[in-house]
């Protein structure tokens, strides 16, 4: 091999690390509320295949934003158009979550979705935050 080729060939090695290391790099999540629910200091990333099954990955505090209301609060992720997930958090504390999710029947997981929701118990409807949306692509 002549040193032309090994050149070019350490160049493309050099980038294709360098693509990989920006793609799974932590990203940050704006804070998510609604009404006595926060997700706060949060950050995301979409992980390679080689890392934990292409998995999205997050991290994030999960504050109840009313003492006082009596009501817990719960975080939902989704990825790839499966079902929510919850995780619930504590009444009157705030809670630091990190957890990884992929899509089963793929290689990699693409797109995910989160809210945060206060849980108003049996008789009235949770109330939840606008669905933060969250792409590989960006």
């Amino acid at each position: 091999m002549n040193r032309t080729v090994a050149g070019v060939l350490a160049v493309g090695l050099l980038l294709a690390g360098m693509g990989s290391a920006v793609a799974d790099s932590w990203r940050p999540i704006k804070a998510t509320t609604t009404t006595g629910a926060a997700f706060e200091s949060a950050e995301h990333r979409f992980n390679p295949p080689e890392r934990d099954r292409g998995s999205f990955e997050w991290r994030g505090n999960l504050r109840d934003d009313d003492y006082g209301d009596g009501h817990s609060v719960y975080l939902q992720v989704r990825v790839e158009g499966y079902s929510w997930v919850r995780y619930d958090g504590k009444q009157r504390q705030s809670v630091r979550l990190h957890h990884s999710m992929r899509a089963g029947a793929q290689r990699h997981t693409d797109h995910a979705e989160i809210r945060v929701c206060r849980n108003r118990g049996s008789l009235h409807p949770d109330n939840c935050s606008p669905v933060r949306k969250f792409s590989a692509s960006r």
